[in-house]
């Protein structure tokens, strides 16, 4: 039976931020206990950081949706590198 695929989009703004404290809170539950005794498939530690990933640029891509144009001018590469200089 094949895993079910994490959907961040379909979860509220309130929602979403309660997924992600509480997915960073058990990799790194988990990160400990693999490095303590050792877990039974590392490979879960991987999938637990693509899901908070995931949920991370579902975060970002609401913030520049509700962005406004002039926040969204700001962000151009060009203003950086000349904020850089």
């Amino acid at each position: 039976m094949a895993k079910q695929k994490f959907a961040p989009a379909e979860l509220n703004d309130e929602q979403l931020l309660q997924e992600l404290n509480s997915r960073e809170a058990e990799y790194q539950q988990s990160k400990f206990d693999h490095a303590a005794k050792g877990i039974a498939n590392p490979m879960e530690l991987r999938d637990m950081r693509r899901n908070i990933a995931r949920i991370h640029t579902e975060v970002r891509r609401r913030e520049l949706a509700n962005a406004s144009p002039e926040e969204l001018a700001a962000r151009t590469k060009i203003r950086a590198r000349r904020r850089q200089k």
